[in-house]
């Protein structure tokens, strides 16, 4: 295998790879070439992603896989299941857009996930994990139930196998007993370390595979699963053949691959976690513009905790994203990374919060959405003191439709006993949090990715249901619910607007709406959907008070976010600063 310990900065030559644009072209080759194909391979990776920027660790560890799995099936014919899909540019690269890699993640370029609509060997859209053994299945029954025996390929890695959605999926396989075969890319990594006593004994498997007998070939057989492995998941001639012995096999199985994040790229294998996801060149890991929303948060998390010991944190697998590293090195004992566990997450909050722990569950708002129940029924219904940190609600940037934190609002405020904080800059994402920590009863506070502003004027004092004034104008009354834009500021100061921070959607400054009524025109701004969003909840007070003011509604309009920086998919939706004036300009003059 060839190794690099830098990245390319030019593309690199790559004569068999140049004649693989196809998995057909792939399975031309014979074996004896898969090894220059699988080198030339890592090296384009690293010049591309090196240059775009982009997830980096899981697809180096996946190129023999990948390439083993398309030689070995006839796909796209066999459907092939990426789960998260971290780990499928490898598999993009030899499926017909290699050389459209190197616009992935941006605006109009190639998906981060894999995506239906962009190629026909994307068997199925992903992004969010532990969805592939329940896709891979319903394929499989779907087969089945048309006479076909083709079998479907589920690859489940980076700390997928923590959710609960894969056992799920993996009992109802063992007892369909359809043509499933899931390939376990077992790299003891999700974003950060995972964890959990599965992978405990996963662990123990990679430095001594005797321990299979015992552990997870037990595991997997108990559940109807045959199971192979555990193989070195970079050894193509071992990969090859125990694909070929699992091609002849008609049922569920298990195949146990042992890889390591990112393989061949030797700062990837020492630093997995910085090299999960990397900038283009130049990287600028140290260089920062400003305290993030994230570092807030964390900062004010360790603070309370040595104020009141009553504080746990919990976090689904988000450790780092949501700025509790350092929380977490000074009070372990009271931080729970639950791993990849969104529902469990949320009810293990509910647990505490009954035996008087006050819990504060770090998630961000795309991954809330997979524990909506848990939310309800155990949490809101029993009105306890749970606050949840929201961090990336609204535009993330490069990962898409699948990570934009969308709908939060929308599907948090028909939900009754929730508070809903907005917090438009880095002093009242401080402020939200302590006040929402006062409350005996669910509070949730949402703030975007990035840096964290500094506030337009002096933090006046926070009360349940209060908004902030920022300027008084007159004729038109301008409502923000988060980030307040510069551009909205100046705006409101040339044109003689009221401009006013609502921090709260739920409840509505009613007395502060009120004091707008002499304004027949209002516009609400939120980085979020409109349908259902804190501007409807502002259309709905209208109605209730027989008003007859006119509204302009901006914020995300029916439609999934695509993948591209914050400001791209801003100007295309014309919610940047300059487009949203003049939205507003010439929705009055109309």
């Amino acid at each position: 295998m060839k190794v690099f310990e830098q990245l390319p900065t030019e593309r690199p030559v790559t004569p068999l790879l140049d004649g693989c644009n196809t998995p057909r072209a792939v399975r031309s080759l014979p074996e004896a070439d898969l090894r220059q194909l699988a080198d030339e391979l890592r090296e384009y990776l690293l010049w591309s992603v090196g240059s775009s920027g982009g997830h980096f660790g899981a697809g180096l560890g996946v190129i023999e896989l990948t390439i083993a799995l398309h030689y070995r099936y006839n796909t796209p014919d066999v459907p092939l299941v990426w789960d998260v899909g971290h780990q499928a540019y490898p598999h993009k690269i030899l499926t017909e857009r290699r050389e459209q890699l190197p616009s992935i993640r941006h605006f109009g370029g190639l998906a981060a996930f894999p995506d239906r609509q962009e190629s026909q060997y994307d068997a199925f859209g992903t992004g969010h994990s532990s969805t592939s053994i329940s896709a891979a299945l319903g394929m499989a029954i779907a087969n089945k139930l048309q006479g076909k025996t083709l079998p479907s390929l589920a690859v489940i890695g980076d700390g997928a196998l923590t959710a609960g959605m894969a056992f799920e999926a993996l009992n109802h396989a063992g007892h369909e007993q359809s043509n499933i075969t899931v390939i376990l890319n077992d790299n003891d990594m999700s974003i950060s370390h995972n964890v959990g006593q599965l992978q405990k004994t996963f662990s123990a498997i990679s430095k001594d595979s005797s321990n299979a007998e015992m552990h997870p070939r037990a595991l997997f057989r108990q559940l109807g699963f045959l199971y192979r492995g555990p193989i070195d998941g970079h050894d193509l001639p071992t990969l090859l053949a125990t694909l070929k012995e699992a091609q002849a096999y008609q049922g569920p199985q298990v195949i146990h691959v042992l890889t390591t994040k990112g393989r061949g790229y030797l700062p990837a294998e020492r630093q997995p976690i910085q090299y999960h996801a990397i900038t283009k060149l130049p990287h600028k890991y140290e260089v920062s513009y400003g305290e993030t929303f994230s570092q807030v948060f964390g900062n004010w998390l360790c603070k309370k905790a040595n104020e009141d010991q009553r504080l746990t944190a919990i976090t689904p697998a988000m450790c780092i994203g949501s700025g509790m590293q350092t929380f977490s090195e000074q009070y372990p004992q009271r931080f729970f990374d639950v791993g990849i566990a969104e529902q469990h997450a949320v009810t293990l909050a509910a647990g505490m919060a009954c035996q008087g722990s006050k819990p504060v569950v770090a998630i961000y708002s795309t991954f809330l959405q997979r524990a909506y129940d848990q939310l309800i029924h155990d949490v809101a219904i029993q009105k306890l003191p749970v606050m949840f940190a929201i961090d990336r609600a609204g535009f993330v940037g490069g990962d898409g439709a699948t990570h934009a934190g969308s709908f939060d609002i929308s599907y948090l405020r028909c939900i009754p006993n929730l508070t809903i904080i907005t917090p438009s800059n880095k002093a009242a994402l401080t402020h939200a949090l302590e006040f929402g920590w006062q409350q005996d009863s669910p509070v949730c506070v949402r703030y975007p990715k990035g840096d964290a502003p500094a506030p337009i004027t002096e933090e006046s004092a926070w009360q349940l249901g209060k908004a902030q004034w920022i300027r008084q104008g007159e004729n038109l009354a301008v409502l923000v619910f988060g980030v307040i834009d510069e551009k909205i500021v100046a705006a409101a100061e040339a044109h003689n607007w009221s401009l006013v921070d609502m921090r709260f959607v739920k409840p509505l400054d009613e007395a502060m709406l009120a004091r707008l009524i002499d304004h027949p025109y209002w516009v609400t701004i939120e980085e979020g959907s409109c349908k259902g969003g804190a501007g409807s909840a502002i259309l709905e007070w209208i109605h209730q008070q027989a008003l007859s003011q006119k509204c302009l509604l901006l914020g995300i309009n029916d439609r999934f976010v695509s993948q591209g920086s914050a400001s791209d998919v801003k100007a295309s939706m014309e919610l940047d600063g300059d487009s949203m004036v003049a939205r507003i300009k010439s929705w009055v003059a109309k």
